[in-house]
């Protein structure tokens, strides 16, 4: 590989003399946008799933849509458990990232056709290609830095916000074009977004550096001219995170300037292990296969006869992977992995069946921690008990938090008034009819009698842009027409002028002298209709800048880019005084600031306006204490796990802690349920917004109380907690 001046042969002592900038490893800026793009297509797609799911061609009721969300996001967190090992133990770090990258780009595109079957199948590659990917890119970012060096932590705290640049750049670009241009646009921006990045593992470093800076600048841009027509409001987080991209980019630059990252980073232990044939070489490797097969067996007991003969035909299929001895293992591994993802499709509609196999998993970790656990001596078992109990209180905060991506989002869909009026219904305008733009102003206003819901909005907007669409078409075809005259032999003739606009004006012919209003009113984007003016309709929205649902997700990451570092510091600060709170009162922190933010979400909702709909600003506020809540768990339980756990099953107590926040996210499909309303015609109506913000306050009050009292359990544990962590001993 050309991007490094690094033998994959150099020693220990030689490996970590490589470049360097601002105090970090050069590969560690790679990284860093790596894992920056793969973040931007997976919470691209996060953003609009739910909606998607409602919105889109499948019409799923809430219901039906957790359930679908909960079992992808389950698994999602269940894979990096096997692609961990798989790594560790066989085709190591840098290929399995690689494979994972090419799963998810495949999951990506396949989501743009607007099918049943291509929408299921796109969600298993994303499920396959994240285990493999996620465990394995941060193995990597570790394994820059020496066994003792004190730059690891700073290291990857600079990765973590690169996470969650990407996490704030999905929903305001996805987002943003999923719900104004098309959801397979959406989904096609997540595609580029995943071969963006997986292409800076295998270009040199010349090559992606420039990647880097040419997809930061292009991609802030576009950040900011989307939205240049809207509020501030709506724009400042869009500048914000385009200039916190620009300045990445500009540091990746810099950073790359000579190599990129070294030949030896992921390398398999044993690189003459992918050439040998895959039985005798996988003999040892088994532990996987062994989950797959029990988790297969329980696959087959709850499908219907058809889906149980293809489940065996695909099981046949990976058992010649596995099974033939010309094949290498290498080949075996990428063979196996798109042989398995037909598997989950069949487990993402089996909303039990995949409960049931992410419990196969999570038994089988907890039974290999407790049978360590007895082996150890007094101190780790010790520690490895708080880290069970810290990881069931982790699970618990999760379980609430994933509320954003499903029951928060429909809430703030359906029930969050989120348009800036620039000009509204007066009395003086009782009884009239006034052309209005259609926003979400419209939600739980009277119209013909009927209370308006969000899902005739969405229809009115179909309709309108449909009509658009229809007349810019007769447009072209008139002025076509207008522009083709006949000779006196009667043979069409086309003016110069014409042919000069044809090939440098893709915007369309100017009009013609004296049609150039009628023009600018058929190419306007503005979406329109007829509103009679009721009594109920007075301060209604005439026009205004409407910031999509979608956005609303980058809420949380933009919120960890700011205070993320802050945090950091305040924690560093108190230590030096003494004063820095323990690992298990951080955790009861950020549980209690967590059950702040759905009490905030239940004052709300149930103090609505007579329309049914809540402030934006409190939406905000929630979402920072959810936020704040959220720094004082994860990268705190992240080090926790890594200072606690014994050397020899380190990896094993990671891949258990994300097997519970799997657990976590199928219970919060669970949660979300309790405020699924039902649909009538598939999807189309709902309950008027009035009745559902009752019901989504009703649980977010209940979330809030759970939270809180499991705050104050942590609160009173902690002293024991402290004294099993065992702080003084080595």
């Amino acid at each position: 590989m050309s991007n490094t001046e690094q033998s994959p042969d150099a020693s220990p002592s030689e490996r970590y003399q490589t470049e360097s900038f601002a105090g970090h490893p050069s590969g560690l800026y790679l990284l860093f946008f790596a894992e920056m793009w793969e973040r931007f297509s997976y919470y691209g797609m996060r953003a609009l799933l739910v909606l998607y799911m409602i919105k889109g061609f499948l019409q799923r009721d809430d219901q039906s849509a957790y359930a679908i969300y909960g079992a992808y996001a389950a698994l999602v967190y269940a894979t990096p458990f096997v692609g961990g090992m798989i790594a560790d133990q066989l085709i190591g770090a840098r290929r399995a990232v690689i494979l994972g990258g090419l799963l998810m780009a495949l999951g990506h595109l396949v989501m743009t056709i607007e099918a049943e079957l291509p929408f299921f199948f796109a969600l298993s590659l994303l499920i396959v290609g994240n285990g493999f990917f996620k465990p394995n890119i941060s193995t990597i970012v570790g394994s820059l830095y020496p066994a003792q060096s004190g730059k690891r932590d700073a290291g990857f705290t600079i990765f973590y916000i690169g996470i969650n640049l990407g996490a704030a750049m999905a929903p305001l670009i996805c987002g943003y074009v999923g719900e104004n241009y098309g959801w397979h646009y959406g989904f096609g921006l997540a595609t580029v977004g995943m071969l963006v990045g997986l292409a800076l593992f295998v270009v040199p470093a010349s090559l992606s550096r420039l990647m880097i800076l040419g997809t930061a600048v292009l991609c802030g841009g576009a950040m900011v001219y989307l939205n240049l027509d809207e509020v501030i409001y709506a724009l400042g987080p869009n500048v914000f995170v385009a200039l916190c991209l620009i300045a990445a980019g500009v540091v990746g630059f810099l950073a790359l300037s000579k190599v990129g990252l070294p030949d030896w980073a992921g390398e398999p232990a044993d690189p003459e292990l992918l050439n040998r044939a895959a039985v005798p070489a996988l003999k040892g490797q088994l532990t996987p296969y062994y989950l797959a097969v029990i988790s297969a067996i329980l696959l087959l007991q709850h499908l219907t006869p058809t889906e149980s003969f293809a489940a065996f035909v695909l099981l046949c299929l990976g058992g010649y992977a596995l099974i033939f001895p010309w094949l290498k293992v290498a080949p075996a591994i990428y063979l196996g992995s798109f042989v398995a993802t037909p598997i989950f499709a069949l487990l993402i509609q089996r909303n039990e069946v995949a409960f049931a196999v992410l419990s196969l998993f999570g038994i089988s970790a907890l039974s290999y921690i407790l049978l360590q656990m007895f082996k150890s001596t007094k101190v780790e078992r010790d520690r490895l008990l708080v880290v069970l109990i810290l990881m069931f209180f982790s699970g618990v905060f999760w379980a609430f938090f994933e509320q954003a991506g499903s029951s928060i989002n429909l809430y703030t869909d359906r029930n969050v008034d989120r348009v800036f009026a620039t000009e509204v219904i007066t009395k003086d305008q009782l009884g009239k009819q006034v052309e209005v733009e259609i926003t979400q102003g419209m939600n739980g206003r009277t119209q013909n009698g009927q209370i308006v819901t969000i899902a005739q909005i969405d229809a009115w907007r179909a309709h309108a842009q449909q009509m658009i669409e229809d007349k810019r078409a007769q447009a072209l075809a008139e002025r076509e027409a207008s522009k083709v005259s006949a000779s006196e032999d009667g043979a069409p003739r086309r003016s110069a002028r014409y042919a000069w606009q044809k090939l440098f004006d893709f915007s369309g012919d100017p009009p013609a002298k004296g049609e150039g209003a009628e023009q600018k009113k058929t190419d306007d984007n503005t979406l329109t209709m007829m509103w009679t003016v009721e009594p109920d309709s007075v301060g209604m929205p005439i026009k205004g800048s409407e910031v999509a649902t979608s956005q609303f997700q980058a809420a949380n990451p933009i919120f960890i880019i700011i205070f993320g570092l802050l945090f950091s510091s305040l924690w560093t600060t108190l230590s030096r005084r003494n004063m820095e709170p323990s690992t298990p009162v951080k955790f009861g922190l950020g549980i209690l600031q967590l059950g702040a933010a759905f009490m905030i979400l239940e004052y709300t909702a149930l103090n609505a306006n007579s329309f049914g709909m809540a402030g934006m600003g409190s939406l905000l506020l929630a979402y920072l204490l959810m936020t704040t809540g959220e720094l004082c768990i994860s990268p705190v339980g992240l080090s926790m796990v890594t200072r606690l756990a014994p050397a020899r099953i380190v990896s094993i107590v990671m891949g258990a802690w994300f097997l519970a926040t799997a657990f976590s996210n199928y219970l919060a499909s669970l949660i979300a349920m309790l405020t699924g309303v039902k649909h009538v015609s598939g999807g189309g109506a709902m309950p008027a917004p009035q009745e559902t913000v009752l019901i989504y306050g009703e649980v977010f009050g209940q979330i809030a109380l759970v939270a809180i009292g499991s705050a104050v359990i942590v609160f009173m544990l902690s002293p024991y907690l402290n004294r099993w962590m065992h702080p003084d001993e080595p």
